[in-house]
């Protein structure tokens, strides 16, 4: 089996969408707590991001695209690799944003209902669902300053 873009495609997600099902049906289940709460899954995402950002950066497409203007990032998102390196730095960030909505709503004493939207639309729509819950967090649950302090954007 070749380690083509569509192939490790086929793996990222599912990863992903198992971190964000467990977070959603199954916050407070111990394999939760190992796999996702402890950021295991979102590292697992960064290290193979990391792993595809810098072979795209010590490949033949090194030179192609960069970061200075949309057209650039185009050319960049031209390469599969690049593209795919992309996804997965959606895929962990986006994750990482859920972990830590679930672990401050934990700390905070908000509850699941009102934290799954949150969970869904970040799942979703990234920064929407961060939004969201930013201001269910401003609204509902205590503020526990001791933890809170540590856990704010």
């Amino acid at each position: 089996m070749a380690l083509t873009p569509d192939f490790l495609f086929s793996l990222a997600n599912p990863a992903a969408l198992l971190g964000w099902l467990l977070l959603l049906l199954a916050p407070r289940w111990a394999g939760t707590r190992r796999v996702v709460l402890s950021g295991a899954l979102p590292l697992v995402l960064a290290g193979a991001y990391a792993v595809l950002i810098g072979s795209h950066y010590l490949g033949a497409q090194a030179s192609q695209g960069g970061f200075g203007s949309l057209a650039e990032v185009a050319a960049l998102f031209q390469d599969p690799w690049a593209l795919l390196a992309g996804w997965v730095h959606y895929l962990c960030f986006d994750l990482g944003i859920g972990v830590w909505e679930s672990l401050d709503a934990r700390r905070r004493g908000v509850p699941h209902l009102l934290l799954a939207p949150c969970l869904v639309l970040t799942f979703m729509l990234g920064p929407v669902g961060l939004l969201l819950y930013c201001l269910v967090r401003r609204f509902y649950g205590r503020a526990d300053t001791a933890s809170v302090a540590s856990a704010t954007l």
